[in-house]
């Protein structure tokens, strides 16, 4: 997915020397773990605090996009996003307040080890085209590296990743140090804003307390995303994308319509958002190292990982998303923060028995507040593995494959599994997380019309998608238009 995919170019971007160019030093993991905050902006360049900062961003879910320790437009405008909904300054710049305010997430290691597993390197796809038909011709279009996946899985940089393990084959049986997997926030959305202006997408729950915030790919002026206020209308999970250049773009000489088959590597990636705007939603990304550095055709480009977690947030029928144009904050449509999300207290209180056991202690429960935060924590609300299937996420994986942070596997066309990630490893963090979480009771995201089938068809580009009649044939519920 990361079309700058080169440790070599990497190493040597890191290495130049030269008259007034100081030679960086590698970012290891010790490094990250040692790393401490001393006053100032984050440095140029890539370094182990950047690291640290965007691993707690990312537990804290306000996502820096990839984790590659480089102090970018997606980490600025992250810093920006946690400030706003942590009732500071929200200028992007790094300082004691943002750093205060991002240690109740520091609960727990910011990287772990990891075994690559023989499942980990099996049904690669060796390459992904960039013609339609040629794509329309394949199976599934999956990841084309362990690099890959694995970055995807730990929401890193493959490049960060390749960097991180230097002179270490990313082959089963060898072990890598990785971020730190922590349990994705679970809450009900009320309102989605889509911020035109900063490239972002804010999430708010029926309180009014923001409680996830991502980096996005907007549409362009040629291509604008919509205006004003929709709705979510229903949630398809490992999409299929059908392209018809009669009604949206056109790309290279494809003429006819196509279909393109399911995987993170498709153009919706392996989410898609439907709203009542026909043939508009929010959906992954086969990119998400360029969410910045690209426009879609109308449509809003999450991380996969982003948008998974968005996909199990949002209430079809009920939760609206607002296009905000450019000049318009979500301080003028929400006001300044005033309190917190019971899902982000949550995770914060589960970070911190992480740090201190003893504060797991009955009469400690709950003590933990957050900058401006004025309510006690109460637990979000999760959505199980099985909801997940119900709603055409995923084909059921063997229970033991079912652990925190584990992918279920990818089914392909006639039924065929061609993926299967391996397990991940529960840290003390996401473990602490899913104690906290356990007994909360359980939300059905289904499309209108019950469940979905595990590949669902998105035609006219991705703005449709097919919905199981009762006889189990399928039928376009959404005409086609607008594509990404």
């Amino acid at each position: 997915m990361n079309i700058r995919h080169c440790p070599a170019v990497l190493a040597a971007i890191l290495c130049v020397s030269g008259p007034g160019i100081a030679t960086a030093a590698p970012v290891t993991a010790s490094g990250i773990e040692m790393a401490g905050y001393d006053g100032g902006a984050l440095p140029d360049g890539q370094a182990a605090i950047t690291v640290k900062v965007q691993v707690l961003l990312d537990r804290a879910g306000i996502s820096p996009g990839v984790i590659d320790g480089i102090r970018g437009g997606m980490s600025r405008s992250a810093i920006s996003a946690f400030e706003r909904r942590s009732g500071l300054p929200a200028d992007g710049v790094m300082d004691e307040a943002v750093w205060a305010a991002l240690q109740p997430f520091a609960g727990g290691a910011m990287t772990v080890d990891y075994t690559i597993t023989e499942a980990d390197a099996a049904h690669l796809t060796r390459e992904i085209p960039t013609d339609y038909l040629e794509k329309a011709n394949m199976t599934t279009l999956g990841y084309t590296s362990v690099a890959e996946k694995l970055g995807e899985r730990f929401h890193m940089d493959e490049d960060f990743l390749v960097a991180l393990n230097p002179g270490i084959a990313l082959v089963p049986g060898n072990t890598i140090k990785v971020i730190a997997p922590s349990k994705p926030l679970r809450a009900k959305v009320a309102q989605i804003f889509v911020e035109k202006g900063t490239n972002r997408v804010a999430a708010y729950d029926d309180e009014g307390h923001m409680v996830v915030n991502y980096p996005a790919t907007i549409g362009s002026s040629e291509t604008p995303s919509p205006s004003g206020t929709h709705r979510v209308r229903a949630v398809a999970m490992n999409p299929e994308y059908t392209y018809n250049p009669s009604i949206n773009f056109t790309q290279g000489n494809n003429t006819s319509v196509l279909t393109l088959p399911p995987g993170p590597n498709g153009p919706v990636g392996s989410v898609w958002i439907a709203l009542t705007k026909p043939t508009y939603g929010l959906h992954g990304t086969p990119n998400p190292a360029g969410l910045f550095r690209g426009q879609s055709h109308g449509c809003v480009r999450l991380t996969n990982w982003d948008a998974e977690e968005l996909a199990y947030m949002v209430q079809p029928g009920t939760t609206t998303v607002e296009f905000l144009e450019p000049g318009t904050s979500l301080a003028d449509v929400m006001g300044e923060a005033t309190g917190v999300s019971r899902a982000v207290q949550a995770a914060a209180n589960a970070a911190a028995r992480v740090a201190a056991p003893d504060a797991a202690a009955p009469e400690n429960a709950g003590s933990l507040t957050l900058l401006s935060s004025r309510a006690p924590a109460r637990k979000p609300v999760a959505i199980s593995g099985q909801d997940a299937v119900a709603a055409g996420a995923v084909s059921e994986a063997p229970p033991d494959t079912q652990t925190a942070g584990s992918p279920a596997a990818i089914p392909g066309k006639g039924g065929e599994t061609v993926s299967t990630p391996a397990a991940v490893p529960v840290d003390p963090l996401t473990a602490a997380v899913e104690a906290a979480t356990s007994d909360i009771p359980e939300v059905e995201v289904t499309a209108p019309g019950g469940p979905q089938p595990a590949a669902t068809q998105l035609p006219a580009g991705m703005g449709g998608f097919v919905l199981p009649q009762s006889d189990g044939a399928a039928t376009e519920t959404t005409p086609g238009a607008a594509g990404d």
